[in-house]
């Protein structure tokens, strides 16, 4: 019997579209052993998850033997149905990755392994201000994400995310108040399968070039074969603002340059958080931000200048919030092999910007940052995320 198209009644249609969702929240538990050996190390099943990427997927959650972690010493504070999935785990490690490398309060909105947006106290900026700062970078993408913040998430925070349809939240801690929030089910009927997470401590997470000396954190991509490509963790070499010195370069054509503008103490700041946001941004990608908000995010784009102006086009399209792109600075995970992206955002109104070297038009580019008032720092390091 066809039951799809037009030949569905309307009985039909609607035990169609809960098969459809029930897909979503059944636990497809596969055969998994429960240990496996990698690079010398044990790890132990933890949990079979929800599911894989994909529900037709399953998956296994396994933590090494021994150690501790943020998010292997997660604990369950509410569980949704049948648990986490791997796109779940995925999004909460790039969240707390963001949020990791900040000392004021912050919160990172993570939706298929890319921020939506993220944000860090200014002043005395309350945490639920925090919170709608980065989830209004794209409130539409934030819709059944994973939100994550580095300090104790309270009730008036708790609230406004349950306002919307949230997959999980992971934070250090959680008021009393806020849990009561969590769990009121009748009040807040469309987050009645919320995940709320408790993360072990941030820093036994590594933020640094160097700060893991032992491995613990590479990375394993299995390619199409089945063969394995191990590879160090993507850290960063900066620490502070001295690590993002003015750029300069030297070419042929422009000769020696070295950039002229200076950024203001805002966009300094604002410069280092679009940098480790960054970090979790799968490439191309950019980073919009503006007093500790990011405006946009561009990402996944095959050409740098393409990053650029897909970022300018959601600000245009998406942001929610009050800002505007207006002395704004940017972040680019690559350098500019071409003053075209420069110039596309600085059009838009984005006065500082931070990029590596390594192009053979760094000088070129360098001149015409200096021509348009752009204040060009440059990174130690590409950090291409191809997760």
């Amino acid at each position: 019997m066809k039951i799809s198209g037009k030949y569905q009644t309307g009985e039909q249609k609607k035990m169609a579209s809960k098969l459809a969702r029930d897909t979503y929240l059944t636990k497809h538990t596969g055969n998994f052993p429960q240990t496996i050996e990698i690079g010398g190390r044990t790890y132990i099943k933890a949990d079979d998850l929800r599911y894989g990427t994909n529900p037709h997927q399953p998956a296994a959650f396994y933590r090494p033997d021994g150690l501790s972690g943020a998010i292997m010493d997660m604990k369950t504070l509410k569980n949704g149905k049948n648990g986490l999935s791997q796109t779940n785990l995925e999004d909460i490690s790039g969240a707390l990755n963001i949020v990791k490398y900040f000392d004021r309060p912050a919160c990172a909105v993570m939706k298929h392994v890319n921020p939506s947006g993220a944000a860090v106290q200014m002043g005395c900026e309350s945490l639920c201000e925090v919170y709608l700062k980065a989830r209004d970078c794209d409130a539409r993408a934030a819709f059944g994400s994973v939100i994550a913040f580095n300090v104790e998430v309270d009730a008036e925070t708790a609230a406004k995310i349950m306002s919307t349809f949230v997959e999980c939240v992971v934070a250090p801690a959680f008021s009393a108040e806020a849990l009561a929030t969590f769990n009121d089910a009748e009040h807040y009927k469309l987050n009645k399968q919320i995940r709320i997470l408790q993360c072990g401590p941030l820093d036994t997470l590594p933020r640094y070039v160097g700060d893991d000396p032992e491995g613990t954190h590479n990375t394993i991509k299995v390619l199409g074969d089945g063969s394995l490509v191990v590879a160090a963790p993507l850290l960063t070499h900066v620490r502070g603002w001295k690590d993002l010195p003015p750029a300069s370069g030297e070419s042929k054509t422009a000769g020696i340059q070295v950039a002229s503008t200076e950024p203001t103490e805002s966009q300094k700041c604002d410069l280092l958080a679009a940098w480790y946001i960054n970090l979790s941004v799968r490439s191309n990608g950019v980073v919009i931000v503006k007093d500790g908000q990011t405006l946009a995010v561009g990402t996944g784009e095959q050409d740098r200048v393409g990053a650029v102006e897909q970022a300018i086009e959601k600000f245009k399209q998406k942001y929610t919030g009050s800002a505007t792109l207006e002395g704004a600075v940017m972040s680019s995970d690559g350098f500019f092999p071409f003053a075209d992206g420069l110039e596309v955002a600085a059009a838009a109104g984005i006065k500082a910007m931070v990029a590596p070297s390594g192009s053979l038009k760094d000088a070129d580019v360098i001149k015409r940052a200096n021509e348009l008032g752009v204040a060009l720092r440059h990174a130690p390091e590409r950090i291409f995320s191809h997760h």
